[in-house]
């Protein structure tokens, strides 16, 4: 743990309050996108979030250190989503489970080692334009919900493969081929709209 994150561990536990409202400034938006990663509705997100802070605040004292203190807060949202997410399964329409369909993906060789793209797609310019993030952002959405969020926070949070295992609780072997499926279908969709606009 660093020497930063002990003091403002310490700081929360003291009970400041400014502490406080600078860890949820910092967190809430990222976990928001989590839970929207198990839960059908941005409101259950919110609740969840809502959920986690309350549980974050009952469990600061057990906090051990054994992770980041980021590392710990989300895995309490992703533990929280998840409950959410089966009791929302239980009251669910059948026409929500209609299979999806599983789409060839790109070519593994077209990957170098740490999961970049060797070629990236021709021209760059287009992906610059709203159009084709909103193609980034379907084909993202149209994802099986794991791998959804593998590429969610990896891509588009940054997080590290590290703490992606961790809050979703997954090994290192699954977690690389979801994101590289992910990956795949995202440069898929991508490929399909930059070779319609040529």
């Amino acid at each position: 743990m660093s020497t930063d994150e002990s003091a403002l561990i310490a700081r929360l536990r003291a009970g400041d309050e400014q502490a406080f409202m600078e860890l949820v400034t910092a967190h809430t938006p990222g976990m928001r996108r989590l839970a929207l990663g198990f839960v059908r509705t941005p409101a259950v997100a919110d609740d969840v979030v809502s959920e986690s802070w309350l549980a974050v605040l009952n469990g600061l004292d057990r906090f051990e250190g054994r992770s980041s203190l980021k590392t710990w807060i989300y895995r309490i949202v992703a533990n929280i989503a998840r409950t959410r997410a089966v009791r929302e399964a239980r009251t669910a329409p059948f026409s929500s489970f209609a299979a999806a369909d599983d789409e060839a993906s790109v070519e593994p060789d077209r990957f170098a080692r740490d999961g970049h793209w060797i070629s990236p797609p021709e021209p760059w310019r287009p992906l610059l334009d709203a159009e084709a993030r909103a193609v980034i952002d379907r084909a993202i959405a149209a994802l099986p919900e794991q791998q959804r969020l593998v590429i969610e926070l990896r891509d588009v949070e940054g997080w590290s493969s590290e703490e992606v295992r961790n809050v979703l609780e997954l090994s290192e072997t699954n977690q690389r081929v979801l994101l590289h499926r992910a990956r795949s279908k995202v440069r898929a969709a991508l490929e399909s709209y930059l070779g319609a606009e040529r």
